[in-house]
């Protein structure tokens, strides 16, 4: 369905847990204490949602966290949603756990993986994710690969932290068919205290040093792409601060615990998980998803005043 702007809502992202095995610097304080098994959304609710969501044309899932593969029960809400109709489903990882899950998670019907990768140094990996191990991802990555899923790595570059990532990740692109999308910092939660590199910064200097295929270029979704000359895969440019790409926004979030946020930016109105233990009825889960979805609001507010404000932190929120 489309909201009061006009856009066609038809992609729905579930957090699936605040919990993390890895502590990122912009994203959790390293001493945070997630949520409880017993107040995240159960396999019940999601299967609810996920059927409702269909019925208003949502197409695509994207399961996120925290670390959505710290749940016991993945393999089986991948195949449920699958099972329900929807047309793509996704999973958001550190990859951490990837190598290990994939098998499985393709055999239940997942299309694809993005992987939150900022370096592919390894004491860096370490430093910036406070004890990660790079060699896990890279294996999930190539088992992925191996799978025929779609790979997109998921980078976020820092000033004085990791600039000198930037050549290394997009040269995976040359020989893997793989996506790596430099993702701007939002000064959400952890992500204040740092600051974030501008993309356009990014784009100029791969032109310069390494230099784009002038005939590649395309937009999908908040994505804007292009391609190294004779490279399989492609380079992305996501940029929510410097670049609004709100009017092509056609997403709504579920964060772990039932709240429904309209927008990235901004807090939830309704807590959805409450009415869905109560056993309501799907009609009443329909005209509570249709409110939420025609009210998105027009354009993020980053960096100006706003009372709705969200001030979780990324993994309580399900970026």
């Amino acid at each position: 369905m489309k909201d009061s702007w006009g856009r066609e809502i038809d992609y729905l992202r579930i957090s699936l847990t605040e919990s993390c095995n890895l502590r990122c610097i912009y994203c959790m304080p390293e001493g945070s204490a997630p949520k409880t098994c017993g107040e995240v959304l159960t396999k019940e609710n999601i299967f609810a949602i996920v059927e409702v969501g269909g019925e208003l044309n949502i197409k695509k899932i994207r399961l996120t966290g925290g670390e959505p593969l710290l749940r016991q029960d993945i393999v089986e809400l991948v195949k449920g949603i699958k099972d329900r109709g929807i047309e793509k489903i996704y999973i958001t990882t550190n990859g951490i756990l990837l190598a290990e899950k994939i098998d499985d998670l393709k055999n239940a019907g997942l299309d694809g993986v993005n992987i939150s990768l900022d370096t592919l140094d390894r004491e860096q990996f370490t430093s910036i994710t406070r004890g990660g191990d790079l060699e896990k991802v890279l294996d999930g990555i190539k088992k992925s690969l191996q799978l025929n899923l779609e790979v997109k790595i998921n980078s976020v570059i820092i000033k004085d932290i990791n600039e000198n990532a930037i050549d290394d990740l997009v040269k995976l692109t040359v020989d893997n068919k793989l996506d790596v999308r430099f993702i701007e910092l939002m000064p959400i939660g952890q992500g204040k205290n740092f600051t974030g590199i501008n993309n356009s910064e990014i784009y100029n200097r791969l032109e310069k040093k390494i230099g784009f295929d002038r005939d590649y270029k395309e937009v999908k979704g908040v994505s804007t792409y292009y391609k190294l000359k004779d490279s399989k895969g492609k380079i992305g440019f996501i940029s929510p601060i410097n670049s609004c790409f709100c009017e092509t926004c056609n997403k709504i979030r579920l964060t772990s615990d039932g709240v429904i946020k309209r927008c990235l930016n901004t807090k939830g109105n309704i807590n959805i998980k409450e009415y869905l233990d109560k056993n309501i009825g799907k009609d009443e889960i329909k005209e509570i998803l249709k409110k939420e979805i025609f009210n998105k609001p027009e354009k993020h507010l980053f960096g100006k005043e706003n009372e709705a404000e969200e001030m979780k932190n990324m993994n309580a929120i399900g970026g």
